[in-house]
């Protein structure tokens, strides 16, 4: 494609030649001459000058004569290069095409399950009993959809997933392969020999439209009632989502998170990766919480900002860490000092008088 073409189709204006061809993407500290990079970020700025592109997406109140080099790449200004970048993603690299319609020959239905318009059950599904599909669903091979369970329109769903049942699953959702949705919460109380009764489970998972859960997620069922996935919300990979677990819309979380049990989380929140949050808390609207932060009590400040474990106010947490990294020096001063101390204690004690006598000078 010609680099006037990719302007063209994304509306930018071009500094550079406009017959460049361009053939591929490429992150800009690996792009060759016939890719196109973008640049959003400034940390990455220095590698404009290395690069070896064809063209960068830069923003659109780039300063050409600063950020252009003598035979350097054509620049391409966007109002928001990375999503320039992703459109042009589906050009140059098509995704894979939706399934056909149709219920594959070893696929298993049963007979009181309901199927929308132009469903597609790949090779080895199965729908249970009293299921309920929208128009378009797409169930890839080896999911297992268990006994009334409900989902909407054009939400897809990928290999080897499991959906136990009633689970409600809203329309243009996306689960990942490996996903369990609606498996037992973990729930037991302990007996007086030691052992531990399994509290029954018997609540259900209720996923919003627009939702996409990551591979191998696991999103338990309600002891009683729901563990609810709001609208858009966007889990990553690995993620466990205990019982009656709210998640608040449009939230997102990075993977390796675990939520316990009755916690609330709410809307437009970002929780980092590796992040532990313990049952029964509340997290309010917009809060952002850093990398493998440990959080044990409820975050009530709207917009907050927390990292650390146990989890504290972000500024604290990296104040607390910049003592931390000072502590050898700190450490080594200390005993210095009280060596000082000793030495001029032990100058004292020796040129003391017995008591009641005067010193002669």
């Amino acid at each position: 494609m010609r680099l006037s073409d990719v302007a063209k189709m994304l509306g930018g204006s071009l500094d550079g030649d406009p017959s460049a061809d361009i053939r591929g993407l490429a992150a800009i500290e690996d792009a060759g001459p016939s890719e196109l990079t973008f640049l959003a970020n400034p940390k990455y700025r220095k590698f404009l000058d290395t690069t070896g592109a064809a063209a960068v997406l830069v923003p659109e109140g780039a300063d050409a004569a600063t950020l252009r080099r003598k035979g350097g790449p054509a620049l391409l200004r966007v109002a928001d290069p990375y999503r320039a970048f992703l459109l042009l993603a589906d050009e140059f690299y098509p995704p894979a095409p939706e399934p056909a319609p149709g219920i594959h020959p070893s696929a298993v239905v049963a007979g009181t399950a309901v199927l929308g318009k132009d469903c597609s059950i790949g090779a080895h599904a199965v729908i249970g009993d009293g299921c309920i599909l929208g128009d378009r669903v797409s169930i890839s091979p080896g999911s297992v959809i268990d006994s009334a369970v409900r989902i909407g329109s054009d939400t897809r769903i990928m290999e080897n997933v499991v959906v136990k049942s009633s689970t409600r699953i809203g329309e243009r959702v996306t689960l990942h392969p490996g996903c369990v949705i609606g498996g037992d919460g973990f729930g037991f109380t302990p007996k007086s020999d030691g052992s531990h009764e399994k509290v029954p489970q018997r609540g259900i998972v209720v996923i919003g439209d627009d939702a996409e859960v990551g591979s191998n997620c696991t999103i338990d069922r309600a002891m009683i009632g729901e563990t609810r996935i709001g609208r858009g919300v966007k889990l990553d990979n690995l993620i466990q989502i205990g019982h009656n677990v709210v998640i608040g819309d449009h939230t997102v979380i990075v993977a390796q998170t675990g939520v316990a049990g009755s916690t609330r989380i709410g809307e437009q929140c970002m929780i980092a990766g590796q992040v532990g949050i313990v049952g029964h808390l509340r997290i309010a609207d917009r809060v952002k919480i850093g990398a493998q932060a440990g959080v044990s009590r409820s975050l009530g400040e709207t917009g907050g900002t927390y990292s650390s474990s146990p989890a504290k106010e972000h500024r604290r947490a990296m104040r607390i860490e910049g003592g931390i990294r000072q502590l050898p020096e700190m450490i080594t001063e200390l005993r210095a000092l009280r060596e000082e101390v000793d030495r001029l204690r032990g100058s004292r004690e020796g040129t003391s008088t017995p008591s009641g006598e005067k010193d002669p000078s």
